[in-house]
């Protein structure tokens, strides 16, 4: 299944994309959230489709598109995953996942303008293969790990390098600020994705391509992030989980390069769709 949310914004409805097309599921009467998760929500919704499939109405193209799940508990991210992208960047390979955190209220619908902080000079793009846990996980072997993802999503870790890296060396400040995190189109039920460690992932910026990897470049694959992040901390069905991203950041370039205003995103993941991010300016809410 392709699980979205659409409508305004603090305002979603369910919804699913059957062969192309997009259906109101409200009345199943669940918002996609922590709950659904944990209590069979995907199972359940999947026979509420089969038996109500014909009375499902269909939702107009031009609804906007919001993250395919309510507010998670967490988004827990993984640094310099890919082998290219740690290179690029004079990092040393890491030995263990490098985790940090993005706020919730950095999340955003897919086609939703990325707003550059107050003061900010360094704001940077990452495409990245994101998922959702299904089911509580805690002290998770690898051989198991996979039985507690729900589904994969298309994840941009947008991130502003000064406060990153030149405000105390705290990622986490760089990284969960208004709109830095858009993710969707759709959350895809891992049944449709035969192997999430062999996907090809790109981003370009105004037209050009400037990230073109495949998950098969991770340094730690899916099953290892799930058992070593459940070594931590719990893991609730909802939190979302961000892989890292290939080469072709930023930050990598000579000299680098960051996003300013009127700057258009377009990134996609296979098997999760695209999304497209125009960039504004600061603008106090």
């Amino acid at each position: 299944m392709k699980l979205i949310r659409y409508g305004k914004i603090g305002a979603e409805k369910p919804g699913v994309v059957i062969d192309h097309k997009r259906y109101d599921t409200s009345a199943f009467g669940e918002d996609y959230n922590e709950a659904f998760f944990e209590h069979d929500g995907l199972n359940r919704l999947a026979k509420f489709i089969k038996e109500n499939k014909a009375n499902l109405s269909l939702i107009d193209d031009i609804e906007r598109l919001g993250c395919p799940f309510a507010r998670p508990s967490k988004i827990v991210c993984i640094g310099l995953n890919y082998a290219k992208h740690a290179k690029e960047t004079n990092a040393p390979i890491p030995k263990e996942p490098i985790i940090f955190f993005k706020s919730t209220t950095s999340v955003i619908g897919p086609n939703d303008s990325i707003m550059l902080p107050k003061d900010s000079l360094k704001t940077d793009w990452e495409v990245e293969l994101a998922f959702v846990i299904g089911k509580k996980a805690s002290y998770v072997s690898k051989e198991e790990a996979l039985d507690y993802v729900a589904g994969y999503v298309l994840h941009n870790d947008v991130s502003e390098r000064a406060f990153q890296l030149e405000r105390g060396g705290q990622w986490a400040k760089g990284k969960g600020c208004d709109t830095f995190a858009p993710l969707g189109p759709w959350l895809v039920t891992k049944d449709e994705i035969a192997n999430p460690n062999n996907l090809r992932l790109w981003l370009k910026l105004n037209g050009k391509m400037v990230q073109d990897g495949n998950t098969d470049d991770f340094i730690f694959d899916i099953a290892h992030v799930v058992s070593y992040l459940s070594e931590f901390m719990t893991l609730l069905p909802g939190d979302v989980i961000s892989t890292g991203t290939p080469h072709g950041v930023g930050l990598g370039f000579n000299p680098p390069i960051y996003l300013k205003e009127g700057d258009v995103i377009e990134l996609g993941i296979d098997g999760l769709g695209e999304a497209k991010q125009a960039v504004i300016a600061y603008a106090k809410n």
